[in-house]
C-alpha cells in the first residue's frame, strides 16, 4: 500500500501484485461520484404533477403494475373513472408520457387528507418516487393538516419507516353493512 503521489494529495494504493488490479482511492471516489450522477439523472427523469389528468385506463395499467392492483377494482372501468373525477387532489409520477406513480386523496385541505391510493408501478419502486408523490401531496395541504391512510398489506412496515405513526383506534365498516 502506498499513499500520496502529488504535494498535499492523499492517495491510496492497494498493489495486489497486478497492475491491472492497482485500485486507488481516487478511482474509487470516481466511481462513487459516477453513480451518484447517474441516481440524480434517474431522479431528475421523473417529473410529478398535481394538474395532470389521468384517464381511467392509465390508473388501471398503473395500478396493475404496481401490488394495487389486485385490491382495486380494476375490472370496473366506470368505478374506476367515478374514483378519479371524485378525488380531489391527486399527485402524479411520470418518466417522459409514460405514468409510473399515482398518490389519489380525498381532502378538505384543511384538517385531514386521506391518501386512498399510493400506487408505483414495481419497476420503478425504491427510488424514492411514493415518498415524493406523499411529499407532494403534503405540499398542497395546510400545514397542520393530518395525512390518513390504510396499509396495503405488503407496505404495513413501509409507513412507519418514512414517519407515520400507526393509529390504533381506526375503524372500517362497509356502505351496506347495517349497523347494530
Amino acid at each position: 500500500m502506498t499513499s500520496g503521489s502529488e504535494p498535499g494529495e492523499r492517495l491510496l494504493s492497494f498493489d495486489i501484485g497486478f497492475p491491472i488490479f492497482r485500485l486507488t482511492f481516487q478511482f474509487v471516489i470516481q466511481i462513487e461520484t459516477y453513480f451518484r450522477e447517474v441516481a440524480t439523472r434517474l431522479q431528475i427523469m421523473i417529473t410529478y404533477s398535481s394538474d395532470r389528468s389521468i384517464s381511467a385506463e392509465q390508473f388501471i395499467d398503473v395500478l396493475n403494475r404496481s401490488t394495487l392492483g389486485v385490491r382495486r377494482p380494476v375490472d370496473d372501468v366506470p368505478r374506476i373513472a367515478d374514483m378519479l373525477k371524485n378525488a380531489n387532489l391527486t399527485c402524479t409520477a411520470w418518466d417522459g408520457e409514460k405514468l409510473v406513480g399515482v398518490a389519489r386523496s380525498v381532502t378538505d385541505f384543511a384538517y385531514c387528507c386521506y391518501l386512498s391510493d399510493l400506487a408505483v408501478d414495481e419497476a420503478y419502486q425504491h427510488q424514492g418516487i411514493g415518498k415524493e408523490l406523499i411529499r407532494q401531496t403534503q405540499l398542497r395541504l395546510h400545514e397542520r393538516a393530518s395525512l390518513i391512510l390504510l396499509a396495503a398489506p405488503k407496505a404495513v412496515n413501509y409507513y412507519p419507516k418514512i414517519g407515520f405513526n400507526k393509529h390504533e383506534s381506526a375503524w372500517i365498516i362497509g356502505t351496506r353493512t347495517e349497523l347494530k
